[in-house]
């Protein structure tokens, strides 16, 4: 009987676990937080290549939210995705991402509509204060099936989330302990009309606003200085003509930051 030696079964052991990590459903370990990049594609990363990560910038320690990674440019038929995180939680929320080695990447490569594609996560803050990053890199594809060099490649900006305390023991004048509220919009999806309300219970300068799923702000509800109490703004679609998506909106009271996700639904 023959042997086979201990390396060449390590080595075949380590070859199917990377071909498990490097499979054609998805791939991880490609970011700036570990890897080089999609380089099976195309051995340089393609600045034309737009990755951007949206979401809450700010949670409080143990807090979650859900985010977004877009891609655009390059061959813009088919994208996928990889997106790691320094020390927090990341996970899937649909069918269209999943989970491998503590790191997101896409089940399938995925259609474009209107010049891009985007896939939607949940990340979760540990339990501390700090800062954490999320890191991304996304290639664009000609879905011809062939790794060439007419795939197109890129990084995504790190993205970076301050994880603070939790800002909701703040002492009023009566004396009492209550938390800062911000309240999910009302009607959700909506159109054209929304309601945002929160409550803060100390005095101090409040802002209010919109931002569209690439970080550009759309609007300004509320700039001023406010003193404690309940509050509710109304959103409506301006002039523009916002399109269909995703939104978040964001209040700011003194050191107390908290973001929400809205849709708009036409």
């Amino acid at each position: 009987m023959k042997y086979v030696p201990t390396f060449i079964i390590a080595l075949i052991f380590a070859t199917i676990l990377y071909a498990g990590i490097q499979r054609s459903t998805g791939i991880v370990g490609r970011t700036q937080k570990n890897g080089v990049g999609c380089t099976c594609h195309n051995p340089v990363n393609d600045n034309s290549v737009l990755v951007q990560i949206t979401g809450p910038d700010t949670l409080v320690k143990g807090g979650s939210a859900e985010y977004q990674v877009t891609l655009s440019g390059g061959p813009a038929v088919l994208g996928g995705f990889n997106v790691a995180s320094y020390l927090g939680t990341l996970n899937p929320v649909d069918a269209s991402t999943q989970l491998m080695t503590s790191e997101l990447t896409h089940t399938s490569p995925k259609s474009f509509s209107g010049g891009s594609v985007s896939w939607t996560f949940s990340f979760t803050a540990n339990n501390s204060v700090y800062t954490d990053t999320i890191y991304s890199a996304s290639n664009s594809v000609n879905g011809d099936g062939i790794n060439s060099s007419l795939d197109k490649w890129n990084f995504g900006q790190k993205f970076v989330v301050h994880v603070i305390d939790e800002p909701s023991s703040v002492e009023n004048e009566k004396g009492n302990l209550s938390n800062f509220i911000l309240n999910q919009n009302y009607p959700n999806p909506f159109n054209p009309t929304t309601t945002i309300s929160w409550q803060s219970k100390i005095d101090a300068h409040q802002t209010l606003k919109v931002f569209d799923a690439l970080g550009n702000e759309v609007a300004t509800l509320v700039d001023e200085y406010k003193s404690s109490g309940n509050y509710s703004e109304q959103f409506t679609l301006s002039k523009e003509q916002l399109s269909s998506g995703t939104y978040f909106y964001q209040l700011k009271v003194g050191n107390y930051v908290e973001s929400k996700k809205m849709i708009l639904m036409k």
